[in-house]
């Protein structure tokens, strides 16, 4: 529907002039994803380490962290600048997204001869600390995965993971105060997607949420290198689109029932579903939750595992309890809802300069 519309809008003529265009700019995109994900150094200096913690997930791609450099130690800081107030109101997807960026530092880190530890301090916004030192490198297939690993939003082939891979997913996300609980069983799966598809339907029914996701939808990737943030459609397997024709086409095209049926598409063609519920409801088991599971996504990527988040069973106070009762664990707050699967590989999402996030 989006390239048919996207044909008589443009018209024949302007439609490949866009085209040719856009695959130029492809190019230019693919080019700055490679340098973004470039090796580290062998003597890796602090920016260096930076840049590989900031290809961690974050909620709709926002980067809402901010890195200052003091004598042995890196600290992150949110940057509130970067909030998503409709999604996330109490910035609990911000707070899981500096653990993911943390845990991405750590092992690069290491890797780099800078094995260190982290903490979280409360005080004020709150913010976690990588104080490090020097010793041997230390490698690790999780280091190996970070320039590799990407939120794959698109259809799996629907083949079961093995046991082992399945044990080496829980064994690489196992961080203190944080419980992992993987759902493989279909009747399990179906029952996750029920909670999914209330969710949409609830967050879709809400102009603010809809306001706010589609002001982090890049269209294009000339628009996606200059914001270096934001939900790139090629990424998700959608068609490339001017800025305002796809804004149009959004508009006319995102309903209740076309994203019910792609999320019913995406999870029932997955392995499994992965659910983290950290033990407190506070910004340090956010944070924790968030350094889960990053190292539960670069250990799937070193599997040849694909994942994307499903979060909208989390993100709906209301459907909190209920998931939390489906994973025996009733009572508690999950965190994150993480399908995963084998599928395709598709482009990276953008990333900011490393000078843009260090103060």
């Amino acid at each position: 529907m989006l390239i048919g519309a996207g044909a008589v809008a443009l018209g024949a003529a302007g439609a490949t002039a866009f085209s040719l265009s856009m695959m130029g700019s492809m190019t230019d995109y693919a080019a700055a994803m490679a340098a973004a994900r470039a090796t580290l150094p062998d003597h890796p200096e602090l920016k260096d380490l930076v840049r590989y913690a900031t290809l961690a997930a974050s909620g709709h791609n926002t980067q809402p962290w901010r890195f200052h450099f003091e004598e042995g130690r890196i600290t992150i800081q949110p940057d509130f600048s970067r909030r998503t107030p409709a999604v996330d109101p109490d910035d609990h997807h911000l707070f899981a997204s500096l653990g993911c960026a943390a845990e991405n530092l750590a092992i690069a880190a290491a890797e780099g001869g800078r094995k260190g530890d982290l903490s979280f301090d409360p005080q004020g916004p709150g913010s976690v600390a990588f104080a490090f030192g020097d010793a041997q490198p230390e490698h690790s297939i999780l280091f190996d995965a970070i320039a590799k690993r990407q939120s794959t939003r698109a259809d799996y082939d629907g083949r079961s993971a093995p046991a082992a891979d399945l044990d080496a997913l829980a064994a690489a996300a196992r961080i203190p105060g944080v419980d992992l609980i993987l759902v493989t069983d279909r009747q399990q799966i179906e029952r996750v997607l029920d909670l999914v598809a209330t969710g949409n339907s609830t967050q879709m029914s809400d102009p603010a949420f809809v306001r706010e996701l589609k002001s982090w939808l890049r269209f294009n990737p000339r628009q996606a290198l200059e914001t270096g943030d934001g939900l790139f459609s090629a990424a998700s397997g959608n068609p490339i689109a001017p800025t305002w024709l796809g804004s149009s086409l959004f508009d006319l095209v995102f309903r209740v029932a076309s994203e019910n049926d792609k999320y019913a598409k995406q999870l029932r063609s997955s392995a499994g579903v992965a659910v983290f519920v950290s033990e407190r409801d506070d910004k340090e088991h956010w944070m924790r939750a968030g350094r889960a599971c990053q190292r539960f996504a670069l250990q799937a990527t070193a599997l040849g595992l694909k994942h994307a988040f499903m979060n909208q069973p989390v993100e709906v106070a209301a459907l909190r309890p209920e998931l939390a009762g489906l994973v025996g664990l009733p009572g508690r707050r999950p965190d994150i809802v993480m399908r995963f699967g084998y599928g395709p590989t598709m482009p990276f999402s953008a990333r900011r300069p490393v000078e843009a996030v260090i103060s």
